[in-house]
């Protein structure tokens, strides 16, 4: 080989590793703005509230502003305001008496939804990305609350005492919409038809105190809305308790009327 041909083929091999060289420099800069590009557009958006843990009824002082308002009288319909108002007034009478008419805690029955928010007993939540449990310690309910999710018809569903419910965020408030409560399991003794809907909006007013507003829709019973709202404190160290109705000494005799079983039955 000649010294010319060396020396073009000297040349040749440092232009290839020049090309080389710039080839890689290149894919290095697009690969770092892809990396810096991706990372900018697959930045998540800001978490959710947890609203996980164990919590109680919280009722301050008259006046505070984390406590919410009092809870108002249902809008009845008219045909269904007097027969609310008679059991009611019957039912203070009972007690007076000292003749307390059954309800479904003599039956051992659960509170069901919404009732089982009211209290008194505390309940724990669970809470991950796809849904949220709530677990009442009076009677071990537990209710689950789907986020995401579409909501069913109620010929899809079967009548419960929770329902179904399904969740979606709405900022830092949780908005829960649930169907499909049967027409025996009610809330402050108020009839409700099957398409009754009942909308939840659940938000921290403080990091350790929930407010949930609960408003029931039922047009063939309500003459409007009715909302109620209840707060809740967190309790860091508090473990739910097994609560089973397995030694219920209360049962209804055939007036309805709450009896307590002395003795061997």
């Amino acid at each position: 080989m000649s010294r010319l041909q060396r020396g073009n083929e000297r040349r040749d091999g440092r232009t290839a590793l020049r090309l080389h060289r710039a080839a890689l420099a290149a894919l290095f800069v697009a690969g770092t703005w892809l990396t810096i590009c991706g990372d900018t557009l697959a930045q998540p958006s800001a978490p959710h509230p947890d609203f996980s843990g164990s919590w109680e009824r919280y009722r301050g002082p008259s006046g505070d502003s984390l406590t919410p308002p009092a809870e108002s009288t249902p809008p009845l319909r008219a045909q269904f305001a007097a027969d609310w108002e008679k059991r009611r007034e019957a039912a203070r009478a009972a007690d007076e008496r000292g003749e307390p008419i059954a309800t479904g805690y003599v039956h051992c029955l659960p509170d069901g939804v919404p009732s089982m928010m009211s209290g008194p007993f505390p309940f724990e939540i669970v809470q991950d990305r796809e849904q949220m449990n709530v677990s009442q310690e009076a009677y071990s309910q537990t209710r689950r609350i789907y986020f995401d999710k579409p909501q069913l018809t109620l010929a899809d569903i079967e009548l419960g005492f929770y329902g179904r419910s399904v969740g979606r965020w709405d900022g830092d408030t949780l908005v829960v919409d649930t169907i499909g409560i049967k027409d025996y399991v009610r809330f402050r003794d108020v009839p409700h038809t099957p398409e009754m809907r009942i909308v939840e909006r659940m938000h921290l007013v403080a990091p350790d105190l929930l407010w949930a507003e609960i408003t029931i829709e039922d047009p063939s019973v309500l003459e409007k809305p009715w909302t109620t709202t209840f707060a809740y404190r967190r309790m860091p160290a508090y473990e739910i308790i097994e609560y089973v109705c397995e030694d219920n000494r209360e049962y209804a005799d055939d007036n309805g009327i709450t009896r307590l079983r002395i003795g061997t039955p």
